[in-house]
């Protein structure tokens, strides 16, 4: 199965070096490029996307606006922001906007090709040591984090609240069926009910929402 790209950054210099490098994979096409969201939007009226590699800083309709639209959409793309610094308000910003994780845009090509695998797949491990730094700079602006308890939490179970936690630790299902002394193919039930009782698309909404709520506070672990 193929997955079908979309390149969204000004700098034709980094769509066309991008595009070298995912047009020599087999499993992957570059389906649609654009210079800015608002060029970006329009392509995605009549181009087939599965994944967006996103700038988020564009002229005309930056990265982080973008994605919320997209994302807004009914099926819509997954989105892998790309930003230059891996402590930018920008990308913290777009994972908030519905973004499925971020990448530094000087990352090397393998990692890049296996992040979109990943995201495209809905099973990425999405808090590296990247994304967890840029949350633990940022979770403090976010409402609700002085809040122990949310809601939504209520619905979970004590071993989906567990998943949960260890999820936005960034640790991946095998890591996690291992703490808990699971199967894979359980916690991966356990993400899937939880992502459906808290109405989320996916795991980055998942590290967002236990930041928010204050299950994992910012530089520690819940």
């Amino acid at each position: 199965m193929t997955i079908r790209v979309m390149l969204v950054d000004d700098q034709v210099l980094l769509r066309t070096g991008f595009r070298m490098v995912l047009a020599a994979q087999p499993d992957m096409e570059v389906v649609a490029e654009a210079g800015d969201g608002v060029e970006a939007l329009q392509e995605l009226r009549t181009a087939e996307v599965d994944v967006v590699l996103m700038d988020v800083r564009m002229p005309k309709l930056d990265g982080v606006e973008t994605t919320r639209r997209i994302c807004a959409d009914t099926d819509p793309p997954k989105v892998l922001i790309l930003t230059t610094f891996d402590l930018d308000e920008y990308a913290f910003s777009g994972l908030k906007a519905g973004a499925s994780g971020f990448m530094l845009k000087d990352v090397p090509p393998a990692e890049l090709l296996a992040a979109i695998r990943a995201v495209h797949s809905g099973d990425a491990v999405v808090a590296p040591s990247t994304t967890r730094r840029l949350l633990d700079r940022f979770a403090p602006m976010l409402p609700g984090t002085n809040q122990p308890q949310h809601k939504e939490l209520e619905r979970l179970t004590d071993r989906e609240r567990e998943v949960m936690m260890l999820v936005a630790q960034g640790l991946s299902n095998g890591e996690i069926a291992a703490r808990l002394v699971l199967s894979e193919a359980t916690v991966k039930t356990h993400v899937g009910r939880i992502l459906t009782k808290l109405g989320l698309r996916d795991r980055v909404q998942v590290v967002v929402l236990a930041y928010e709520t204050g299950l994992v506070r910012a530089g520690g672990h819940g």
